[in-house]
């Protein structure tokens, strides 16, 4: 059984992934949506 440090290092690696995929995803939308109004 691993120590609570080790469960919330691993949490917190996780946390930090899905924060990173998240925030790409929502680049990725904007910058969909701004090529499809014309903006560039």
């Amino acid at each position: 059984m691993p120590r609570l440090s080790e469960l919330h290092k691993r949490r917190r690696v996780r946390n930090f992934a899905l924060l990173t995929v998240l925030l790409g995803l929502v680049a990725l939308f904007f910058v969909m949506s701004m090529v499809r109004m014309g903006g560039w």
